[in-house]
């Protein structure tokens, strides 16, 4: 079983930033995709972005030049720096590690952006 840990959510205004971290333990399978998804109030969760063992990483278009992701493979860390928020980035930010025959989830963590 993995547990994933989220944590780095908050409160930022319009063109701020925040950091989002992800800690993955237990049985984690070498070969595996971390990634952050978000939903807000009414719409489907969606895709941010996502990153490979090996750093190859998928965008999501609105989040393409604002966000960054990346890991650290030596402690099972996913992180999502995120510049230039706005309004509609507002969500909770779900982390996710993903194998080839596993999908598992983190608890969320919210994001708020005022305006």
């Amino acid at each position: 079983q993995v547990q994933l840990v989220e944590s780095g959510g908050g409160l930022a205004q319009a063109g701020g930033s925040l950091r989002l971290s992800c800690q993955a333990s237990g049985s984690i399978f070498s070969a595996n995709v971390m990634g952050w998804y978000r939903q807000a109030p009414g719409k489907e969760r969606e895709l941010v972005a996502t990153i490979t063992t090996f750093g190859g990483t998928i965008d999501a278009t609105s989040a393409r030049g604002r966000f960054t992701i990346s890991r650290d493979n030596a402690k099972n860390t996913v992180y999502l720096q995120m510049n230039s928020l706005k309004p509609e980035d507002a969500a909770v930010y779900y982390c996710n590690l993903a194998t080839a025959n596993n999908d598992y989830w983190g608890q969320g963590t919210q994001v708020t952006v005022s305006s």
